[in-house]
Formats: C-alpha cells, structure tokens, sequence
C-alpha cells in the first residue's frame, strides 16, 4: 500500500478498486505514479481480483500532473519522468482483466490519460475531461496524444488536444469518451456492479482483451495470428471445458467459471 495509492479487494466479488487519495484534487506527482504501477502490478498478482475498479473518490477522478514539480525539470528529468508515467498506465491497460475507470468530477490530463488506459470510462454528471497541456505550453505525456487518438479518432483528438479544452458529461458519450453517465453518487457503486460481472467471466476474457489490444497494433495478417494463438490457448484452461459442458447440457449462459 503506498501513500497516496491502495488496492481495496472485495474477495466476495473478485473487484478490486485502485483508490487515488492525494487532497484536496489527486494531483498526480512523480509518486502518485509509481504508486499506480505497483498497486496494478498488485492487482495482477492478487488471486482474489478479477476485475479492477479506478476510482478517485467522491470529489475528483485526478485534475492533473503536479504542476508545482515542473519547474525542477530540465529535457533529460522530463525524459526520465515520462517513462515512469508510460509505464505505469502500460502496466494498467495491459492488466489481464477488465479495468474501468469511475470518473467524478475532474480527470484531466495526467488524470485524463489515466481513465484512457482503462478499458471503460464511467462518468458522473458533473465530470469534466480533457487535456489541457496546450495551454501550458506543453503537450500530454502520458499517452494523451496516442491513447485519446484511437479512442474518439484523429480529427476529434487533435481539436481536444490542440485546444485544450474540457468535454462535459453531454459530449463525452457522443464522442465515445465515455461509456455511461451516472448521477455523481452513484458512479462508484455502477462502476463496480458491472465490474463484478466481468470478474465472474472466463478466463479468456484477458487473452480476448490482448487479442484486441496487441492485434491493433498489427499488421492484419500477423493480428490473425495472433488470434489463432490465443484461440487455442483458451483450450488449455479449466474454464473452456466448463463452458463448453455447461453450454452442451445447459444452453447458453450458465457456466460458472474459476477463472483459470
């Protein structure tokens, strides 16, 4: 558990929740993100989470990077820096289970790229997105420019990014920003139910996430390799042969999976 980051684990549900707790607006230092890394390594370690939740708490996803270290950094700190940042989002977007952001209120540009790199963004109505690094002068560092890209495509990125401006809780579903939008109190606890159902799936549900997330990347051809690949990985696993069974005796829909 670090200082501003902890994994909470419901065993009964298999969720567990990264919890950002920095006041009074989770701004994301160099120590915030090192922290995210090692709880979502945690949580790919731990037996008891099969589906992860993100959440900032009630008030505020992440408002950004703390722009008070700034100053201290010269090009080659920068560099140093962004690695950390890059790796600690890869670390979560490549968790082999369902990952989803809960947003309220602010998540913008470090906290932004944050709920990028969860597989599914939950929103309250009082949510405000975007990456506002332009107007310091500056560009996002953390996948913001990639990330946001091949979520709501090049142009939309590019007039987000260049302008820096903030999408509220109406827009970002129609850009595809955001997956659902809940009232502000209730955004966790939605968050979490359909986490749950995730958690109670196969295990195919991480190989069918790095189908998709690798084979993007590919060239077709190699991406359908790929795929062949983890199809017949997925034969190897307890779950396949329960689902299979339970399919042929009881229909669809039935099977209660372990997980591996």
């Amino acid at each position: 558990m670090g200082e501003f980051v902890r994994l909470e684990v419901d065993a009964e549900t298999k969720v567990g929740t990264i919890r950002i707790e920095r006041p009074p607006m989770n701004a994301l230092s160099r120590q915030v993100w090192l922290e995210i890394e090692a709880t979502a390594r945690e949580a790919a370690q731990h037996d008891d989470v099969r589906a992860v939740v993100v959440w900032g708490g009630p008030k505020v996803f992440a408002a950004g990077a703390d722009i008070k270290e700034f100053p201290n950094w010269d090009y080659h700190e920068v560099k140093r820096t962004g690695t950390v940042l890059q790796r600690a989002l890869d670390t979560l977007a490549r968790l082999p289970m369902v990952v989803i952001a809960a947003i309220n209120g602010y998540a913008l540009g470090g906290g932004c790229e944050l709920a990028l790199a969860c597989d599914f963004r939950f929103i309250a109505e009082n949510s405000k997105l975007g990456q506002p690094e332009i107007l310091l002068g500056i560009i996002p560092g953390a996948g913001g420019t990639q990330r946001l890209p091949r979520l709501v495509g090049l142009s939309k990125a590019k007039e987000l990014v260049l302008s820096g401006r903030m999408v509220d809780a109406n827009e970002a579903p129609a850009i595809g920003l955001a997956d659902a939008v809940f009232p502000a109190d209730d955004v966790y606890a939605e968050a979490v139910e359909a986490a749950a159902k995730y958690a109670a799936g196969p295990y195919a549900i991480g190989l069918a996430k790095r189908a998709m997330e690798d084979g993007i990347e590919m060239p077709l051809d190699q991406a359908l390799r790929l795929e062949r690949d983890l199809f017949a990985e997925c034969f190897a696993t307890d779950d396949a042969r329960i689902g299979i069974q339970s399919f042929i005796e009881n229909g669809p829909g039935k099977a209660e999976f372990t997980g591996r």
